[in-house]
């Protein structure tokens, strides 16, 4: 009687599984050995994170003691100290020209001529044209003669007569004809003034058919041949280009505005041209214009810069790249730019505090708050540059002046000539 309760209780267990052969009761037998197994992989886990860890190598710069000078780049192109386009005033057809491509020329030379026949034609008809009006002045003045004579003896007559003869209409017709002969003669030599007006102006026309140089240089370009017609209706056609000095040129330039307020007259500069590549060719400012002008839509000031080019190298129209001095620092202390640009990896300054575990690596976090004011510029002309001590980034502040785009001059902070500065940084694994 009392074995029968035991028995049904283990038919119930069998039917529920529950029995010491049931597949729960396995699974509750491993799971000790499971959570160990997890742990285990945790560990290794940890493990292998920690040995493949990325370490960090600095490259460093050296701050020194040196010169620096700021710069002002710009570009532009070389042209005579004086050119001059020669042309002429009058139409007609070329008969000659008498220099070619970079001859010396010298004040009055002839350049060209100009065939004259039709010129030479104008000017004797003007010639003519004077000599009738002189000589309608001279029979002006016969006529003024006659009516003088004539009035002075109607006068007589009047007189002896005792006013009896001539009438009185007959001494005022008499003095009528005199005034109409002087009249006469005072438009005759007002046509006198006109012809030879005329005359000199054909006379002009017939000098400037010769085409003379106005200064003393050389030949750039010539626009004209023998047998060609030029008309100098509307404007007078350019025939020659003359540059009177190319043993002196000026260098044009186009400074950026960002960069106008450094640049003033007599700085020195240097520039180069593609010709001569390896070469340097020294330049002073001369002139820094005060109008602007619009290129690839930057506004930009004309700069000019006289140039010695008394060995003829260099040729008007050259494209020139100019650097102006504008600034020089001597023995100053100087870092590279490069390290004021640096920021050390946020990795790489928490994995030297050695906090954290496996979920800090694994998630991503803000950065501490050291880091983000590193990030940071102090203000105007202050920065910050990093140097390693017991194997650690440190940042030091500086307070920066000019710089030439390579180096920076440090005005103030507590920085010694020849700290190594961090400049760069490369991850690897150990």
């Amino acid at each position: 009687m009392n074995d029968r309760p035991s028995l049904e209780s283990a038919d119930v267990a069998a039917s529920l599984g529950l029995g010491p052969s049931s597949p729960l009761s396995r699974v509750r037998r491993w799971l000790p050995w499971l959570a160990l197994a997890a742990l285990l992989i945790a560990a290794l886990l940890v493990w292998r994170l920690r040995d493949t860890a990325p370490a960090v190598r600095y490259t460093t710069q050296a701050a020194q003691r040196g010169d620096l000078t700021v710069l002002v780049t710009a570009t532009g192109n070389l042209e005579p100290t004086n050119q001059v386009d020669v042309g002429t005033e009058v139409s007609g057809t070329i008969a000659s020209v008498e220099v070619d491509y970079n001859d010396r020329v010298e004040v009055g030379q002839v350049l060209a001529r100009l065939d004259t026949t039709s010129l030479e034609a104008q000017v004797l008809k003007a010639g003519a044209t004077r000599d009738a009006a002189k000589a309608k002045v001279l029979q002006a003045q016969a006529d003024i003669d006659e009516a003088s004579k004539e009035l002075a003896r109607l006068r007589r007559v009047h007189e002896l007569s005792g006013g009896k003869m001539p009438s009185q209409s007959e001494l005022d017709a008499a003095e009528a004809t005199l005034q109409r002969a002087r009249a006469d003669e005072a438009s005759a030599r007002a046509s006198v003034t006109e012809a030879s007006a005329a005359l000199k102006v054909n006379e002009t026309d017939l000098r400037k058919a010769v085409v003379h140089s106005p200064i003393n240089g050389v030949v750039l370009q010539r626009d004209v041949d023998p047998g060609q017609t030029v008309a100098a209706s509307l404007q007078a056609p350019v025939l020659f280009t003359l540059a009177e000095d190319l043993a002196r040129m000026e260098l044009h330039v186009y400074v950026d505005e960002a960069d106008v307020g450094q640049v003033a007259e007599g700085q020195e500069a240097s520039f180069t041209v593609d010709a001569y590549p390896d070469r340097r060719f020294p330049a002073h400012i001369i002139q820094v214009r005060f109008g602007s002008e619009e290129v690839d839509g930057v506004i930009t000031y004309e700069t000019l810069l006289e140039v010695d080019n008394s060995d003829l190298s260099l040729r008007p129209g050259m494209t020139a790249t100019a650097e102006i001095v504008v600034r020089q620092v001597r023995d100053a202390l100087l870092v590279p730019n490069a390290a004021l640009r640096f920021t050390p990896p946020v990795a790489a300054q928490q994995a030297g505090n050695g906090g954290g575990g496996l979920l800090s690596r694994i998630l991503p976090h803000p950065p501490r708050p050291e880091s983000r004011r590193a990030q940071n510029d102090a203000g105007a002309g202050q920065a910050r540059v990093w140097v390693l001590r017991d194997g650690q980034p440190q940042a030091i502040a500086i307070e920066t002046g000019d710089t030439d785009g390579i180096h920076t001059v440090v005005t103030g902070g507590d920085l010694a000539p020849g700290a190594a500065l961090l400049v760069d940084s490369v991850s690897t694994t150990e």
